[in-house]
């Protein structure tokens, strides 16, 4: 020990190390109960361990050999007997053997030393070869025995792994060194856990970079590359941590270039060039063993090395596929530094280094610069651009035999492997039209395959009836799913990964030439095949040419005059894809079954050509707008889907803020299309619902233009009128007409502004005093003066010569004239014939509006029998909307309502009780708007017909069905409880409880039965039924035809006897308008009944005590 002053740090430190070494040493020796001692010997352990780790930390160049040595005398000793102590102690002495290493011994670490260490620590990890384990040894101490052992195997002098330079004792140490790494490989592949599996890891690290002979790397390699790649590949693979495959790839790649590298085996690379020349290779001297026990480097061992290599890539390359992007950045690293490294050594492993380098080839803008990468090396290694090609043309050939894999990584990781080579060939320019050909054959073959492998979603979200009325705002792009296209092919959500990977791959593949080139080739097998076939070529043809106009072409442009060229060519095909796209919605029919996937695609295909076309696309909508709107009443709902979309974007692209907008600036062109299909009698249901919503979004504007629809209607009717669906839609059409036409503002009439409004409805008689009275005597006085002065001034005229009456026709005048040619009217007969023809000219002229109205008025009669309910319904909420409307022109509009008062009549029996309630709606519109006209009519059918007693029969059904709910009786227990509001309890009860009261009470709480169906005017429970329903649309018909028709007064007692019950209780206020139409004819009247009834509460109030007076109570006979 070097002499140093006494109170320098170094003597301080000794000293320290001195007191609690001594007590160590002392107890190592001299101790009997090595058990009882143990956990005093780990108290010192430890203080030294920190005496010694501080040091290091704080000033560790007073450390040296010589201080570890000492320290080392006391551990020496307690290694004797190892056995007796637990494996604590054991653990400890690892760890500070590691600290002494580190920081004292370093290099100088002697070779007995260092042999037995390495002894020491192998046997401590996994025990004494050929014997089983004395006890268990923890994970800790295992992972400190690994730790120690690389910073022991770290800390030497390189030389002694070199066995030209090393001593025969440094030499006697390779054996310990090569059971060493024995350990480290078992490690590598049971360790229990990631950590000591990690440590394994780098001990090997360790071991191939600071040994520098060849010979003895070359006998450590087999071992170290069968145990990484068993633990790189599966089963142990899957059960690997991430870190910890990244760590064994790292160390895979360093212990195959240090040992295979073209440098370190150059001359063995010249030999095997020579010996595969002279074909004098020995295969009894693949592997021979020099007298210190290393192999003997040859180029026989350097071809069997690679063959055995290239067993075990295969095996650890497989993790090209795993998930995890650190792993695949390491497996692509071991790839090319293989490839650079041990080019020529490995070239056996050069075609499956090469595919696994461009399957995890990165892109550029995540690549370093400083990085080598697999281009840089094909620009060095021309052969391994043949590589690439060849690996490329493998994959593109074998894509539809893995797209029937039910692996989707796989599939994923194949269409993936062929958009990098295509990439990685584009970028180095390697042109093949072989490849090409392949390329767009393999990508049909396998669209068709996921096709037919895809499975239909089980849950399709069906979007119903659309009404684009209410739902056509135009979404802007990204906001909503509904400016969105669902996918057509490959919808699943287990299926999104692969179709991105497709659609990325048919987006990025080769250049723009090559995709038009591929598209005029799916074009081509499009119009020749079918069914699946057909589909896929069409898709891939559009996501071509979508493609093809997404690159940025500017630049090529600008330096390729060949692209005016390609430019025409992609024009072309273009147009040939929409022409195509177009002839599919053209033929679209409801009795022929197609392929919805083609129809959608051919939707997507318009839209898209109408966002390149933007405005000069509107000309187009003539052909394909009529089409589009078709499919929103299509029985797919992906395909209903599809058109609202592609509606969405084509009002986008033509700018139109809507898609309402949209129809209605183009009405002309969809009625055209709809009169032609009507004409031809091709008529859909499609046809119908699309005609109905472009009514509805055009409003009353496009109803005089609608005469040739209506009347291809009607000969349709007539033609088709035994078929109830179809007829049913046709009056929907015509619904939506009247509809629509009722909101005219000018009132159906051309001179509607002149028109007074006039109603029906009977108003109660006001007295106007004596002025009021006054006056109209003086009126009326004034009539009379003035009549008796025109009687005077009458002259009497001559006897007629020719009857009265409405003018004859000009064909039947001149053959009056030819019959009596004597008769020749006078100038004054003339004037009066102009005067009378004058007088008959109609005073108010109709609007295309109101006679297209009239007409689908009157066609209603003859339909209103129709065998189908919902027709009969329908038809009758036509005759309610379209009543009030005609009513201002009584000319025309009562001789309607006599045509179809008999049918509307007979309606009200019908057995749908939803029919006869919409024809008692519309008998009060038709009461409403015709007035008095209807009077005798109802009085005819009220006495002489069925309507009074069908009238008494639906109250009798009501008052039946409340009878019946009385039996089912509910008692009531209402406690009395002072200071609080008591609550109901209600029990039901049968017919044989036996109360007759209706209150029962003992003082401290009452028993109410009430019945369910104690409700005035028919409200409770029942409300809801169909006699109930049926007598709300009886009230409804009485309260109007009160109101508005003049009734007689036998016919006026018979109704208010009928509804005098509904007038008072909780009905009162829900037909106070009965109530009131009802006193306006006679309020004295339906005051007696109810009183005869006891129903106007007069019975309670007080007799009025006037002097002079005296007022009778009334008495009930």
């Amino acid at each position: 020990m070097s002499s140093t002053a006494p109170s320098g740090p170094r003597t301080e430190f000794f000293q320290q190390l001195k007191r609690i070494c001594v007590p160590l040493s002392q107890i190592a020796i001299r101790s009997q109960d090595k058990a009882a001692d143990s956990k005093e010997v780990s108290q010192l352990l430890e203080s030294l361990i920190q005496l010694w780790t501080t040091q290091a930390t704080k000033d560790g160049s007073i450390l040296d050999d010589k201080l570890a040595d000492y320290v080392f005398f006391p551990l020496s000793h307690l290694l004797r007997n190892r056995d007796q102590y637990p494996m604590i102690v054991i653990e400890s002495i690892i760890r500070l053997f590691r600290e002494l290493v580190q920081h004292g011994w370093k290099a100088k670490t002697s070779p007995q030393l260092f042999e037995q260490l390495l002894v020491f620590l192998s046997f401590t990890i996994s025990g004494v070869p050929g014997k089983e384990k004395k006890r268990h040894v923890p994970e800790e101490t295992i992972l400190e025995g690994f730790r120690t052992l690389g910073a022991l195997i770290a800390a030497v002098d390189a030389s002694r792994f070199s066995a030209a330079e090393a001593s025969s004792a440094e030499k006697s140490a390779l054996p310990a060194l090569g059971h060493s790494v024995t350990v480290m490989l078992d490690g590598v592949t049971e360790g229990s856990t990631p950590a000591i599996q990690l440590e394994a890891v780098q001990c090997l690290r360790t071991v191939f970079t600071k040994t520098q002979n060849n010979s003895i790397l070359a006998q450590f390699l087999p071992g170290t590359a069968s145990a990484l790649s068993k633990r790189l590949s599966p089963p142990l693979e899957k059960q690997t941590q991430r870190r910890v495959l990244v760590s064994c790839l790292e160390v895979l790649q360093l212990v195959l270039v240090n040992t295979l590298g073209d440098i370190k085996v150059r001359s063995l690379l010249k030999e095997l060039k020579e010996l595969q020349a002279s074909e004098k290779q020995n295969d009894a001297e693949l592997v021979e063993k020099t007298r210190e026990g290393t192999i003997r480097l040859s180029p026989s061992w350097l071809r069997a090395t690679a063959a055995q290599v290239k067993a075990a890539l295969v095996a650890v390359l497989k993790l090209r596929s795993h998930e995890a992007e650190d792993v695949q950045a390491a497996v692509y690293k071991l790839c090319i530094g293989l490839l650079d490294e041990c080019h020529l050594s490995l070239e056996n492993c050069q075609s499956i280094l090469v595919e696994t380098a461009v399957m995890l080839e990165e892109e550029e803008t995540n690549r370093s610069l400083l990085e080598t990468s697999l281009q840089d090396l094909a620009s060095i290694y021309p052969e391994l651009g043949d590589s690439i090609k060849t690996a490329l043309y493998n994959w593109v050939n074998t894509l539809p035999r893995v797209m029937q894999s039910s692996d989707d990584r796989v599939k994923q990781l194949a269409i993936r492997s062929i958009l990098r080579g295509s990439k990685l060939a584009a970028a180095m320019q390697m042109d093949s039209s072989t490849l090409d050909d392949s390329l767009g054959d393999s990508l049909r073959d396998s669209i068709v395959i996921l096709i037919k492998g895809s499975k239909p979603p089980k849950i399709v979200d069906d979007l119903g009836a659309v009404d684009l009325s209410t739902s056509t705002e135009l979404i802007r792009s990204g906001s909503s799913e509904i400016a969105t296209y669902h996918p057509i092919l490959l919808s699943s959500e287990g299926e999104r990964t692969t179709r991105r990977e497709i659609s990325s791959l048919i987006y990025n593949i080769g250049s723009q030439s090559q995709q038009v080139k591929l598209a005029t080739s799916m074009l081509s097998c499009v119009r020749d095949s079918e069914g699946v076939d057909q589909i896929a070529s069409y898709w891939l043809a559009f996501e071509l040419l979508k493609a093809t106009y997404a690159q940025s072409s500017d630049l090529d442009e600008l330096f390729d005059l060949s692209s005016l060229t390609e430019s025409k060519q992609q024009d072309q095909a273009s147009q040939e894809l929409y022409d195509f796209s177009a002839s599919i919605l053209s033929a679209h029919s409801d009795s022929i079954e197609q392929d919805w996937r083609l129809e959608a695609i051919a939707l997507e295909v318009t839209s898209f050509a109408a966002s390149r076309m933007k405005l000069d696309f509107r000309p187009e909508l003539i052909d394909v707008l009529y089409p589009i709107t078709t499919f929103l009443g299509s029985h797919t709902p992906q395909l209903r889907r599809h058109a609202i979309t592609t509606l969405n974007l084509v009002a986008l692209s033509c700018g139109y803020s809507s898609v309402s907008d949209l129809i209605v600036d183009n009405a002309d062109y969809m009625v055209n299309s709809v009169s032609l299909r009507l004409n031809t009698l091709d008529i859909s249901p499609a046809s119908t619902k699309v005609l109905t919503m472009l009514i509805h979004l055009t409003g009353p504007k496009l109803i005089p233009f609608l005469d040739d629809v209506v009347a291809s209607i009607f000969a349709a009717l007539d033609n088709y009128h035994g078929y109830p669906l179809f007829v049913e839609g046709l009056f929907g059409v015509l619904s939506e007409i009247v509809t629509q036409g009722v909101k005219s503002d000018m009132l159906l009439l051309e001179d509607s502004s002149k028109q007074k409004a006039f109603s029906h409805k009977k108003r109660k008689l006001v007295s106007k005093g004596i002025d009021g009275l006054l006056s109209q005597l003086t009126a009326r006085a004034e009539r009379a003066k003035k009549s008796n002065l025109e009687e005077k001034e009458l002259v009497h005229e001559s006897f007629p010569q020719k009857p009265w009456g409405p003018e004859k026709s000009e064909a039947k005048s001149l053959l009056d004239k030819l019959d009596n040619p004597e008769e020749e009217e006078s100038p004054e007969e003339e004037e009066e014939s102009q005067a009378i023809q004058e007088e008959q000219k109609p005073t108010q002229q109709q609007t295309p509006t109101y006679t297209l109205l009239t007409r689908i008025l009157s066609l209603t009669q003859h339909y209103l029998t129709s065998p189908t309910p919902t027709l009969r319904k329908s038809l009758l909420e036509l005759i309610s909307t379209v009543s009030p409307a005609l009513a201002p022109n009584e000319d025309c509009f009562l001789p309607l309502v006599h045509t179809v008062w008999p049918v509307v009549i007979a309606r009200l029996q019908d057995p749908e009780p939803y029919v006869s309630i919409a024809a008692c709606k519309a008998l009060a519109r038709l009461c409403e708007s015709a007035g008095d006209f209807l009077g005798t009519r109802f009085k005819t059918e009220w006495w002489d017909g069925d309507l009074g007693r069908w009238v008494r029969r639906v109250k009798r059904e009501v008052n039946g069905e409340r009878e019946r709910r009385k039996k089912g009786q509910i008692m009531v227990v209402r406690e009395r409880v002072v200071g609080e509001r008591g609550g109901d309890i209600k029990i039901p009860v049968g017919k044989g409880f036996g109360v007759s009261g209706r209150v029962i009470g003992d003082g401290g709480g009452e028993i109410v039965v009430r019945n369910d169906g104690e409700r005035g005017g028919g409200m409770g429970m029942g409300r809801f039924t169909v006699a109930n329903q049926v007598w709300e649309g009886v009230l409804e018909t009485l309260t109007a035809l009160v109101g508005h028709v003049k009734v007689e007064d036998d016919m006026f007692d018979e109704i208010l006897e009928i509804v005098s019950e509904v007038l008072v209780g909780e009905g009162e206020e829900k037909y106070k308008g009965l109530r009131e139409a009802l006193e306006v004819v006679n309020a004295d009247a339906v005051w007696l009944c109810l009183w005869e009834k006891g129903l106007s509460g007069e019975e309670g109030k007080v007799v009025p005590v006037l002097e002079g007076f005296e007022f009778k109570r009334l008495v009930r006979v």
